[in-house]
């Protein structure tokens, strides 16, 4: 609804209505990255016109504006629309006609209920052709994994030009080619109904013109769904467009089947609404730079015409941090032995220090495997293991890990930033591999082939910004002190490891086989301050 339509009819009540005017009438608006690009999407219409930004966690810029511009649909949201949509006596269409029952005369009625029935039934043909398109998507998936189940990661298929030439890809595009006119007539249908409405609410002084334009309001709405379905369906199943990435999915949980477009690059939309459009943009991270540089973000984001600065941190890490480079443990690929080593590193490791650890994964299944296989040593030892293994949220993980005097918190991706514990309840972060991301999800993979050497330009920059946040969780303040230790030995062996350790603060740094290391943490720890 529009503010002036919302101020008549709930007499300021509202509570989005109170926050738009609230927000207008502000010097200063604080917004999340999602709110900030859902404005930016939606042209400027969310938010009150600024010109002066500064970007907090600027790191996140460029995976925000790829989600925040993408695309996902499933059969289950296609039902809500149609749902919602209703029928000449229920949903929006119902209400529409309900509105105009008594306000139109006999035969100019007949005309908008007309209408409404006609996109009702091209909302019911449509119905059944989208579930008989995804069900050819949910086949072609099987047919993917031949037939076998779904792992516990999932299913994500890139859908590329390769894969369109794929035989079991010919039952897909069939399937869209039947399921395509009857959207297209809905779109169309719809756009008819809200044209009716809005020449309604202009020229005919018996109805309640602003209930009609909201209805109208709606209506559009409606019709923008299914534009946009259209659109990136056609260029899922048959005219890719070469500047997005398209995949399908398959949910781990209920097999349940999604289909997803995100842009390869995001840089020219972040300068085109952003650098060339306001007065003044600040960009703040602990993170933005890998190596001692700005360049990889630089060029991620097309900030070429912008100013940079390093500035100093607060704490003293040669004083405060010990990190420590364990020489002689497995390197991940060889799975059982490292896993055997993670284990036994973290057991003696905790057990010394008391806890007051967090221990920081890239996969589930090995947290999993390593909260099984240290839970009860540690709990001999009256350490408390904490993890997301029992379905606990984030929040109450870490309350719980905060309150304890001795325990142990275990976290994949989303521990690596965000979670602030100063003090000495937590002394010990452990990092178990090196952040890498999967090589082969979609996104990932789509815009690594735009790079000349993409794990030296692409894969090592982006692992390394992950590693500087799951680093700074340790210091929070200037008392506090710990140990950083790493088990990923490819951080010594491999080249790319100077990269990584270049791209920390001047810490204490102790390279030693694991057996050693609960005794050092434990000496470090017990330093006089």
């Amino acid at each position: 609804c529009t503010l002036n339509t919302c101020q008549t009819r709930m007499q300021g009540r509202c509570a989005y209505f109170q926050a738009r005017r609230a927000a207008e009438a502000a010097h200063i608006l604080i917004v999340n990255h999602a709110l900030l690009l859902a404005d930016i999407a939606a042209n400027q219409l969310v938010l009150p016109a600024y010109q002066y930004l500064v970007l907090d966690e600027a790191h996140h810029l460029e995976a925000a504006t790829t989600e925040a511009l993408g695309f996902e649909t499933t059969r289950i949201e296609l039902d809500k629309q149609l749902k919602e949509m209703g029928s000449p006596t229920t949903g929006l269409l119902g209400t529409v006609l309900g509105a105009l029952r008594e306000a139109l005369k006999p035969d100019a009625y007949v005309v908008v209920e007309a209408e409404t029935v006609r996109a009702f039934e091209r909302g019911s043909t449509a119905g059944e052709a989208g579930r008989a398109f995804f069900d050819a998507v949910g086949e072609f998936l099987t047919h993917r994994r031949d037939g076998r189940p779904i792992s516990d990661y999932g299913q994500s298929e890139r859908i590329t030009p390769a894969m369109r030439g794929h035989v079991a890809w010919a039952a897909v595009a069939q399937a869209w080619e039947q399921a395509r006119p009857s959207y297209d007539a809905l779109a169309r249908a719809l756009g008819r109904v809200r044209t009716y409405l809005v020449e309604l609410a202009e020229d005919d002084a018996e109805v309640d013109r602003e209930e009609v334009e909201e209805l109208a309001a709606d209506v559009h709405v409606q019709v923008r769904f299914y534009t946009h379905l259209l659109e990136n369906l056609d260029g899922l199943v048959l005219k890719p467009d070469p500047n997005l990435i398209y995949w399908a999915e398959a949910d781990s949980r209920d097999g349940r089947v999604s289909l997803h477009a995100a842009p390869l690059h995001v840089g020219a939309l972040v300068e085109k609404h952003l650098w060339q459009e306001k007065e003044s943009v600040v960009m703040a991270s602990a993170t933005l730079t890998t190596g001692g540089s700005f360049g990889y973000v630089r060029g991620r984001l097309n900030a070429t015409e912008i100013d940079e600065v390093v500035v100093g941190s607060p704490f003293d890490y040669g004083e405060s941090t010990l990190l420590y480079l364990a020489t002689d443990i497995p390197e991940p690929q060889l799975r059982l032995e490292y896993q055997k080593a993670v284990e036994r590193g973290l057991i003696d490791l905790c057990a010394a220090t008391r806890g007051r650890a967090l221990v920081l994964f890239t996969s589930y299944a090995q947290l999993k495997a390593t909260a099984n296989a240290i839970r009860g040593p540690l709990a001999k030892a009256g350490v408390d293991v904490y993890d997301q293994t029992n379905g606990s949220s984030r929040s109450a993980l870490l309350e719980n890990f905060k309150t304890s005097t001795a325990g142990v918190l275990l976290g994949t991706r989303s521990f690596w930033e965000g979670v602030d514990v100063p003090g000495d309840a937590l002394s010990t972060l452990v990092i178990t591999r090196l952040p890498f991301d999967v090589p082969d999800d979609p996104i990932i993979a789509a815009r690594s082939e735009t790079f000349e050497r993409p794990f030296e330009q692409y894969s090592v920059p982006e692992a390394v910004l992950k590693f500087r946040q799951g680093f700074g969780r340790l210091i929070r303040t200037q008392s506090d002190r710990g140990i950083v230790a790493v088990f990923d030995r490819r951080i010594l062996t491999k080249a790319y490891g100077r990269t990584f350790l270049e791209s920390l603060p001047a810490c204490t740094v102790k390279r030693a086989p694991l057996a050693q290391l609960a005794g050092e943490a434990r000496a470090w720890l017990d330093r006089p301050r």
